[in-house]
């Protein structure tokens, strides 16, 4: 069953067995905001096992571009498509967020993004990257790291 992400009233409601369920539902939120603002867009999630798909092709695209294989948890997932641009959420147990931006035009913009939820350690599967800082007033500090996508998904 889907849940809609509210930015006024943050809920961990899916994120519970989280050590950082709140940063993480504020991180959650934050992103919710910014495609409520930027697109209209209404942000909402399904529970892990309701979204395989979107793990599915998270977790390829990590693995054939990088080798990467999250070692949490997934809680959360979503795939959506706003402004030509294919997205896919996952959020999991550790606090980390991955999101893939996927411009359905050839050409466009592609990438993954990390974020990493207010007292969550990084992963030693993402050690080699760096992370810029960032503050948002729902989610306190959130650590952040992307690379560009070359493969075609």
């Amino acid at each position: 069953m889907p849940y809609l992400v509210e930015f006024k009233n943050v809920s961990t409601v899916g994120l519970e067995s989280s050590p950082v369920a709140a940063a993480l539902a504020g991180l959650r939120a934050n992103e919710a905001r910014y495609y409520s603002n930027k697109y209209g867009h209404v942000f909402t999630v399904s529970p892990a096992h309701e979204a395989p798909e979107v793990i599915d092709r998270v977790s390829r695209i990590l693995k054939e571009e990088r080798d990467i294989v999250i070692g949490s948890r997934a809680l959360e997932a979503t795939g959506f498509e706003v402004d030509g641009l294919r997205m896919d959420y996952v959020f999991y147990e550790s606090g980390l967020s991955i999101n893939v931006m996927y411009s359905i035009e050839d050409g466009g913009k592609r990438a993954v993004g990390f974020k990493l939820a207010e007292g969550m350690e990084i992963p030693e599967e993402l050690s080699g990257f760096k992370f810029a800082r960032q503050k948002s007033k729902l989610a306190g500090v959130i650590r952040g790291s992307y690379f560009v996508i070359k493969g075609e998904y």
